[in-house]
């Protein structure tokens, strides 16, 4: 039998601080949530379909909105092995860094005018990801950002010809994260731990599907939306957008 975690533990205090995040979203960050809701509606209603995009541990977000169970059919991911870290953290990294590649990732994946593109990048200063919103905005679609403005503005941030995702994009979402993500400080040791813009990020674009569906039905629209293939009746239930799915 283990011994139970000591109030105010580096654990403890881990999911508070993460607990005040989410609370965050509600408080100080609902209107632009709202406004990105606004935006993915909007595509849908006209046939549009939403695409999503990060690198590093970013690329999470952008998997957290396909092919999930209550998520929108009309998600297509921008899913590029060399900007994942299954492949090489260390090539991930340099290649995040690289001007120029977001304009071949939209050669292999097109967006139209009329899409959104979701961006999420934490510190907001990669050139792919800078890149990325620049050009979708330029081709006439809207680009929501999910990014940590006090990383993004802070003088302690890495350095980057790229303009910060946040001053290009059509609605910005704050994670509220710290610089550097990691969010808990341990006495006896100079790092924090605890990264939280997965966590924060993972409900943001849920939030934001669940708004975007509402919206939808109040306009008389039912939206594609998945069943878990892990319920009776799932795989019947997926079959018809299964038949006609894009590949990411």
């Amino acid at each position: 039998m283990t011994a139970p975690t000591p109030p105010g533990s580096a654990g403890r205090r881990y999911l508070a601080a993460t607990s005040d995040l989410l609370k965050r979203l509600v408080d100080q960050e609902w209107p632009n949530i709202a406004a990105a809701a606004d935006l993915v509606a909007a595509a849908l209603e006209r046939n549009g379909t939403i695409h999503a995009f990060g690198s590093g541990h970013s690329h999470i977000l952008a998997e957290e909105l396909f092919y999930r169970a209550g998520g929108l059919v009309r998600v297509r991911p921008i899913l590029f092995d060399g900007l994942m870290l299954h492949v090489s953290a260390r090539l991930s990294t340099s290649l995040e860094r690289m001007p120029g590649l977001a304009a071949a990732l939209l050669d292999d994946h097109p967006i139209a005018a009329g899409d959104v593109l979701i961006v999420a990048s934490n510190s907001g200063r990669t050139a792919v990801a800078s890149e990325l919103a620049v050009a979708a905005r330029h081709g006439g679609a809207s680009v929501i950002a999910i990014t940590s403005l006090r990383h993004a503005s802070s003088a302690h941030a890495r350095a980057s010809d790229a303009a910060p995702l946040h001053e290009v994009a059509d609605v910005v979402i704050d994670n509220g994260g710290w610089v550097g993500d990691a969010a808990v400080e341990i006495d006896g040791f100079d790092q924090r731990v605890g990264p939280t813009s997965t966590v924060v990020g993972a409900a943001i674009v849920n939030a934001l599907t669940a708004e975007a569906v509402e919206r939808l039905l109040a306009r008389g629209i039912v939206p594609d939306v998945y069943t878990s293939s892990n319920i009776e009746g799932g795989d019947a239930a997926n079959a018809p957008f299964l038949e006609h799915e894009t590949a990411p």
